[in-house]
């Protein structure tokens, strides 16, 4: 094993692969002398400028480097690179050569990779409600039959759906409506309580043509009686509804996987998140799926390379638009965009938010930029606002969206998470240097960036990335990660945090609270 990494040849770091003298592993050293004030070079691009002058061999850390972020940007100069329309479409290779997964096909065409059953609350109010129904569902299936593997019985509390105004009151409900449409859930009941803002009824036309035998809703102050035995009733039926579903096998294509990280070290942006680049590459170049890319705040210092490859000038426009507004989001605070970086970031050896960016940005791989996504918009709003303006045609199946987009959400895990579910995917792909055991309402899949962690807590990491390290080549650990990925799609494998039931969610807030 090497003990050091010049990433590029521009570099004027290496990363230290196993522990040196005043260098821990992960952490980054300089190859040359840096003379105060000049930008240190990681990735090949700048990473932020020396607070001091570095000797040749000095480690290079928060405490002599500084974020050259500030404001926001213009970005006139750049434009998008030219991609041939094969590049700029998602690749679909003949039937047999397409890689399959065992899904649940739903009435709207979506596909599903879990069946479970799903108690959503309207407003935080019912929290404790939702939690007795599932309780009480459980009991009830319990003694008349077991509950079979693959079928879970799951609610998910939150705080909000009333005393919120504008967007806050809005994201709420959009994100809720995802989550009642999403296609991992066999079944849904969504309960509310009467009196508050994001009153059942009308959230209820949010959903459009939406199949009621598998949503229903409860409204608890409407209920004569006890509203958990009512709820628990329909519950128990939705279970038995599910009983019927099965698996049946269909292009990988359909799969939709979100990428992100958190708890990222020194070796994210050269293990885990390139080998998820390598997939991102793989699923929509040659299989014709989709992926999503988010955390917008760490895309900041490495943007532009995002911008390049946008499929147009209008997807250029918008992801500069996308990477403005988050800033202004910020500095509308009275917060500087440059500050990202977590204690535990820095202390795996990541410095600021530009080096963090350029490596959490590999997740996406090279593949063209097809979209933006608005914070709760889904990949069916985008197929049905294309059918509608007559850019597709009005088969669903051609009309679905496909290749990699970027969403608009901020950097916190469960918040990032929860918006890549909400959008559409059926699985987050979540690479870590230093482990977490949360999970989204989706299966959150935890890749580890070096071996040390997979062996520290192999009950929260799924894959480990970190043979990388050990020079074995990336083609070898991307066929394993894609086996690895179809396994999990079809239901073969579960996740860690699926088996330890870490399964939640979390919505943006960003105003006022009445």
């Amino acid at each position: 094993m090497k003990k050091f990494l010049q990433i590029n040849p521009a570099d004027t770091v290496a990363v230290a692969l196993q522990a040196m003298p005043g260098i821990p592993a992960g952490h980054k050293f300089a190859l040359r002398e840096i003379a105060e004030g000049e930008d240190v070079i990681k990735y090949g691009y700048p990473i932020g400028h020396a607070t001091r002058a570095i000797a040749k061999g000095e480690l290079v850390d928060h405490h002599n480097l500084a974020t050259n972020l500030s404001g926001t940007l213009d970005y006139s100069d750049i434009t998008p690179d030219q991609f041939s329309p094969v590049e700029a479409q998602s690749v679909l290779q003949d039937e047999s050569e397409q890689a399959t997964f065992l899904g649940y096909v739903r009435a709207d065409g979506q596909v599903g990779i879990r069946n479970d059953i799903w108690v959503i609350p309207t407003v935080g109010c019912v929290n404790g409600i939702c939690r007795q129904i599932v309780e009480q569902a459980r009991q009830d299936i319990a003694s008349s039959s077991a509950l079979r593997d693959g079928i879970g019985l799951l609610y998910f509390p939150h705080n909000y759906g009333c005393s919120q105004l504008g967007d806050d009151h809005e994201n709420t409900r959009r994100i809720l409506r995802d989550m009642a449409l999403h296609p991992n859930a066999g079944g849904v009941l969504v309960v509310g309580l009467g009196c508050e803002n994001n009153q059942p009824r009308e959230f209820e036309q949010l959903l459009g043509d939406y199949d009621c035998r598998r949503i229903r809703f409860l409204v608890c102050q409407d209920v004569e009686g006890d509203e958990v035995e009512v709820g628990a009733a329909i519950v128990r039926d939705l279970y038995s509804q599910a009983l019927s579903d099965s698996r049946v096998r269909v292009p990988i294509s359909n799969l939709r996987v979100g990428l992100k990280c958190g708890g990222s070290d020194g070796f994210s942006g050269i293990t885990a998140n390139p080998l998820l680049g390598a997939f991102t590459d793989w699923l929509c170049k040659e299989q014709g799926g989709t992926a999503i890319l988010t955390e917008v705040p760490e895309m900041f210092g490495a943007e532009t390379i995002l911008m390049r490859r946008a499929v147009s000038t209008e997807v250029l426009q918008q992801t500069k638009d996308l990477i403005n507004d988050f800033k202004q989001y910020f500095l509308s605070h009275g917060q500087p965009v440059g500050e990202n970086p977590s204690p535990g970031n820095k202390a795996g050896g990541i410095s600021t938010l530009e080096e963090k960016a350029l490596g959490c940005t590999q997740k996406a791989g090279t593949v063209p930029v097809c979209g933006v996504l608005d914070y709760g918009q889904t990949l069916e709003d985008v197929a049905l606002a294309r059918t509608m303006t007559g850019t597709v045609g009005k088969d669903k199946e051609y009309g679905r969206p496909s290749g990699l987009y970027l969403l608009s959400a901020p950097g916190n895990d469960l918040v990032a998470s929860t918006a890549l579910a909400a959008a559409g995917c059926q699985l987050v792909l979540f690479t870590t240097g230093r482990g977490t055991p949360f999970s989204t309402f989706v299966p959150t899949a935890k890749i580890s960036t070096n071996s040390i962690l997979a062996q520290r807590k192999p009950q929260w990491i799924d894959f480990d990335a970190g043979s990388l390290l050990e020079d074995v080549p990336m083609a070898e650990v991307l066929e394993r990660f894609i086996g690895f990925v179809a396994r999990v799609a079809s239901g073969l494998q579960l996740t860690k945090a699926e088996r330890h039931g870490n399964a939640g969610f979390a919505i943006f807030k960003n105003g006022v609270t009445l």
